[in-house]
C-alpha cells in the first residue's frame, strides 16, 4: 500500500486547487501578489516537530538581523530553554538575557531606571512606541512575537479546504519565507519612491523593506549553508515558534485524542454488537 508524504499531499493539494479553480481565485492574498513558495519544515503533518537547532539558528539571524527593528514583545527570556523551543542552556540564556537593556523601577528616589535583562524578562522592543519606530524607519516594523500566524495568507476556496484534509498550517511560515527571498532588484518603483519590488508582499508588489539578507551575513557556527535561503528558512521557522511554542504539545495531545476516540468506537461497536447480536430486527 502506497503512502503519501506531507509534501507529495500538499503538491497534489494545489494541483486540484489549480485545476478546479482559476488562479486569481487559488490565492485570495491582495493585488497581483505571487502565492507563496511551499517548503519542507519539520514541523508540518500531524507528527511534526521543531528542530532545535534550526531554531537556534533562526534565532541567531533575529537577535544579529532582525532586533534592530522589529520586536519579539510576547517572548520572554526563559522561553528559549523551556521544552518544545531552541532549548538552549539556562547559563546561554542568562547571557543573552544580559545583553538587553530592560527599562525597570521607579527606585527609591522614584526614578526609572534601566538594568540588564533576566530570564523572567521580555524581549524589550527597539523603540519606545509606534511613533518614534514609524519617525525613524518610515513605516512601523511590525512585531515578530506572533507574525507567522498573522501573515497566513488565506488561499481561498477549495484550497482551505483541501486544507483541512491534507493538514497543511505552514502558509504563514511559507510567505514569511517567500517574501524574504522574493526580491528583485531589477524592478524599480515607477512612482519614484524609496520601496522594494517584492511579488510575494501580500499588500502590494513594493515593499518598504530593504532586502534584509544576505549571503554570508551570518556565519553558523554547525556548518549549515550560510546563504539567503537558508537564513530565510531559520528565521522563518523561529518565528513560527514564537508563534505557536505549544505546537508539539497540541499535536500530541491530539493524535491521543483521535486514537482515545478511534479505540472508543471500536469498543461502542462491538458492545452494540454483542447487545442486539440476538435481536431480530
Amino acid at each position: 500500500m502506497a503512502f503519501f508524504s506531507s509534501r507529495s499531499l500538499k503538491t497534489l493539494a494545489m494541483a486540484a486547487v489549480v485545476a478546479i479553480v482559476p488562479a486569481s481565485t487559488a490565492f485570495a492574498a491582495g493585488g497581483d501578489s505571487k502565492p507563496p513558495r511551499m517548503q519542507d519544515w519539520s514541523f508540518a503533518g500531524i507528527f511534526g516537530h521543531y528542530d532545535r537547532a534550526q531554531l537556534q539558528r533562526g534565532f541567531q539571524v533575529y537577535s544579529e538581523n532582525c532586533s534592530a527593528c522589529h520586536a519579539l514583545s510576547r517572548v520572554a527570556f526563559r522561553n528559549l530553554m523551556e521544552p518544545g523551543g531552541p532549548e538552549f542552556s539556562e547559563a546561554e540564556v542568562r547571557e543573552i538575557a544580559a545583553n538587553y537593556f530592560v527599562m525597570d523601577g521607579p527606585d527609591t528616589f522614584g526614578e526609572m531606571f534601566e538594568r540588564p535583562g533576566r530570564l523572567s524578562d521580555r524581549f524589550p522592543p527597539p523603540f519606545p512606541n509606534r511613533e518614534a519606530a514609524v519617525a525613524a524607519m518610515g513605516a512601523y516594523p511590525p512585531d515578530f512575537s506572533l507574525l507567522a500566524k498573522a501573515r497566513a495568507a488565506f488561499r481561498g476556496f477549495p484550497g482551505f479546504v483541501i486544507d483541512i484534509f491534507t493538514q497543511y498550517q505552514e502558509n504563514g511560515p511559507d510567505y514569511i519565507y517567500s517574501l524574504l527571498t522574493g526580491y528583485d532588484e531589477d524592478h524599480v518603483n515607477p512612482e519614484g519612491e524609496l520601496n522594494y519590488y517584492n511579488p510575494y508582499f501580500l499588500s502590494g508588489e513594493y515593499i518598504a523593506m530593504a532586502p534584509p539578507l544576505f549571503d554570508g551575513m551570518h556565519a553558523y557556527q554547525d556548518g549549515s549553508p550560510e546563504t539567503i535561503s537558508q537564513y530565510a528558512q531559520d528565521v522563518a521557522a523561529f518565528m513560527m515558534w514564537a508563534a505557536e511554542p505549544h505546537l508539539e504539545q497540541r499535536k500530541e495531545m491530539g493524535f491521543r485524542v483521535m486514537a482515545f476516540l478511534l479505540i472508543f468506537g471500536g469498543l461502542v461497536y462491538m458492545t452494540k454488537r454483542r447487545v442486539w447480536n440476538a435481536v431480530d430486527h
